[in-house]
């Protein structure tokens, strides 16, 4: 690990002004980013401890909705009585993620902005546009049976590992963040980029802007919520696919329907396609089936992670069953 000075800050405004110093991190779980420094692929000269700063670890209501601090740890956030009721999917996502100690120290706003666990980003004795622009990506010619068949460009095929931001993308709602231009509240399903032409950039976060809080909208009533993620192994594992769905039946029929698809994508992925397809539809397997189909129409397998295409077709397919027998 290379030499680096710490600061505590105490406010918002103290976090963004020693964030401008050249080569500074902020940290805050570190369930990430320490890791990304003992391995050197993050190298910074200074950490900005946001652990003491008030006011952004607090989950209330607004109204209806959910407005949840950046400082808000997993495990506090999965077993909110009102998360728990209202956003379940949430909850459900949270605890399919990572484990019980790293649950503890993972803040909301750090969840938002991890990065890839993709192995040749982690190493820096491989290529990747990632870490370095213009590199090249060795996962293209590499193994890659957990990279991603959705979103991906010809610089970059890692995926996003987040089961968190998954199920935030499936209800609606915006991500507030400060800067030096004051406050700007961006909408979830946009926050995060495809790599396209530049992966080194994966957020609309602008340089010196600080995530303070998540707001998710109000469920809608009636809804039915399920997060269901397909792994290796049980525990402590990243996804190899996941989908997180939040379904309204009225009638026999589906009148509300949000889908958030993880382990499959560079990005927490919205099928917006496949959402459409359900609407005004009865609540069947085929009927899922085929929305499935739509989710995965556009999808960019390569030889190694073709798999994830039936396995992503059925854990959506699996997740929407799980939601419609829901309570």
């Amino acid at each position: 690990m290379m030499p680096f000075t710490y600061r505590r800050a105490e406010t918002v405004e103290d976090a963004l002004a020693l964030a401008r110093v050249p080569g500074a991190k902020i940290i805050a779980g570190g369930t990430t980013l320490l890791d990304l420094m003992k391995e050197q692929v993050e190298t910074p000269t200074q950490l900005i401890d946001l652990n003491h700063v008030p006011g952004i670890a607090d989950v209330t209501l607004e109204g209806r909705d959910l407005r949840i601090g950046a400082l808000v740890r997993n495990s506090d956030l999965a077993a909110d009585a009102e998360v728990v009721r209202g956003w379940p999917l949430i909850a459900q996502a949270l605890l399919a993620g990572a484990s019980p100690q790293l649950r503890n120290m993972a803040t909301v706003g750090g969840n938002l902005l991890q990065r890839t666990r993709c192995p040749y980003f982690r190493n820096v004795a491989f290529a990747c546009n990632k870490r370095t622009p213009g590199a090249g990506c060795s996962a293209l010619t590499g193994h890659h049976r957990g990279h991603a068949v959705l979103g991906t460009s010809d610089a970059c095929i890692a995926t996003h590992p987040s089961d968190m931001a998954v199920a935030m993308i499936a209800y609606d709602g915006d991500v507030r963040v400060i800067g030096a231009g004051g406050h700007r509240d961006i909408p979830l399903a946009s926050f995060h980029l495809a790599p396209g032409a530049t992966p080194d950039r994966e957020t609309v976060l602008q340089p010196g802007e600080l995530i303070v809080s998540v707001r998710i909208a109000a469920s809608p009533i009636g809804s039915r919520a399920s997060y269901l993620k397909v792994r290796d192994r049980a525990s402590y594992e990243f996804a190899l696919a996941s989908a997180g769905v939040v379904l309204v039946i009225e009638n026999d029929r589906i009148t509300h329907a949000r889908i958030g698809l993880g382990g499959v994508a560079t990005v927490p992925w919205r099928a917006h396609a496949a959402e459409a397809a359900l609407i005004s539809k009865p609540a069947t397997r085929a009927v899922f089936e085929s929305a499935a189909q739509i989710a995965f129409a556009e999808a960019r397998p390569r030889t190694d992670n073709a798999y994830k295409l039936e396995l992503g077709r059925r854990t959506l397919v699996r997740a929407l069953e799980h939601a419609r027998e829901a309570v």
